[in-house]
């Protein structure tokens, strides 16, 4: 069968097993990366091109050379697909599939998936429940809805990934200071009701608009909450027949279907609200979750979403069929904080239900994976508990986000 070139675009270093798997498959793998990540473990064995872009700032890259540079590329290799690896590239690649007629999301599409403002007008206007929100253009509007939803707010940029850039509001004098501060990028920002409750996230994979997997989990230390406060971000999987999941599920087919995804990994969060136990959809994306959650999903399903999304993408391209295996029915636990020492001794954290260790420096990160789901939360208490005594680094490097 006719060889493929699919170019991966990824401002950071993910993706590994992504492109392991196209070139398995039989295909030609071209990457197209930030230059300050030249050194990282890319899988060189995979990649037969590489092409640097210089950041003007963090994830930023000049667009219209990007256009220019892949122009050049475009006249001597017959591209077929083109794939963001990150929730930052999305908008890369759409531009590229949209400037060289290459199929795939398009950027009216991919406001839904990278445009919080977007994807929560699309949600509102396809019946699934979101918090009370508004964008922040206009005075008026913003007055009017402080004055009908009580604090706290929440401001939110429309393009960050993970809970970057957050900020959590209780007065009209606190918003009206932030948005003073903000002043010509105030537009890149939107306002929500801040909706106590407990935060999902629902990873899934797409095949010709079908779910075909489906993976739920409850954060037990939200995003939000660690990247404001510090701390030891946790999360664990939900039982498959759970109430939780099933709710979640059907939650997420909804937001997917109503936003147009044809095909893909997905990462989705919800909130379940504290006030009414209703499931609220807080933001998804058309990529694969961060802060390791692939290693939980594979953890509890076998299930390795990276490379069932490069069998997807493989079949599209061949018009193939494609069938996922069965998921394993296991539960599996996440834990991950940021640590005094570059290298934790994990000595300590051994038993029977640990899975791996993840290999990050300042880090300790670990997987676990039971049958029962009362011994995984039991390993995620325990760990933490030690991890807050003896080795938590409150204050984080400047870094990139890690979801």
């Amino acid at each position: 069968m006719e060889k493929k070139t699919i170019v991966c675009i990824s401002c950071y270093y993910k993706g590994y097993d992504f492109m392991d798997e196209m070139k398995s498959l039989g295909n030609k793998v071209i990457l197209v990366t930030s230059e300050n990540l030249k050194e990282k473990n890319w899988p060189w064995h995979a990649i037969d091109e590489v092409f640097y872009m210089p950041e003007i700032t963090p994830s930023v890259w000049n667009l219209d050379h990007l256009v220019q540079g892949f122009s050049h590329l475009m006249q001597t290799r017959k591209v077929d697909a083109v794939v963001a690896l990150d929730d930052y590239d999305v908008e890369k690649a759409a531009l590229i599939r949209e400037t060289f007629r290459i199929p795939g999301m398009g950027q009216t599409t991919h406001r839904y998936f990278r445009d919080k403002l977007a994807m929560r007008q699309k949600a509102k206007d396809s019946g699934i429940h979101v918090p009370e929100f508004t964008a922040v253009f206009n005075n008026d509007a913003v007055n009017s809805f402080v004055d009908k939803v009580s604090p706290p707010w929440v401001l939110k940029p429309r393009s960050e990934a993970s809970a970057s850039g957050i900020k959590k509001l209780a007065s009209k004098d606190e918003l009206w200071e932030e948005l003073n501060n903000l002043g010509e990028e105030r537009h890149l920002f939107l306002l929500e009701s801040f909706k106590p409750g407990d935060v999902y996230h629902v990873d899934s994979l797409t095949f010709n608009k079908e779910t075909v997997f489906t993976s739920a989990s409850k954060y037990l230390a939200p995003p939000m909450q660690v990247s404001h406060e510090g701390g030891v971000f946790r999360t664990r999987t939900l039982g498959r027949y759970s109430d939780e999941f099933k709710a979640l599920e059907a939650a997420n087919m909804k937001v997917l279907s109503s936003f147009g995804l044809m095909h893909g990994a997905t990462h989705t969060e919800f909130i379940k609200s504290n006030e009414d136990g209703k499931y609220y959809f807080l933001e998804t994306s058309s990529r694969v979750g961060g802060a390791h959650i692939p290693d939980l999903v594979e953890a509890s399903s076998s299930i390795n979403i990276w490379r069932e999304w490069a069998r997807i993408e493989d079949a599209l391209l061949k018009d193939k069929s494609y069938e996922i295996s069965k998921p394993t029915g296991h539960y599996s636990g996440l834990i991950i904080a940021l640590i005094k020492d570059k290298d934790p001794d994990y000595s300590q954290f051994e038993s029977p239900e640990t899975v791996k260790f993840l290999p990050l420096e300042h880090h300790v990160g670990i997987v676990y994976k039971s049958s029962d789901p009362l011994i995984i939360q039991e390993r995620l208490d325990r760990a933490a508990e030690k991890i807050l005594a003896e080795m938590l680094n409150i204050l984080p490097p400047k870094s990139k986000p890690t979801s």
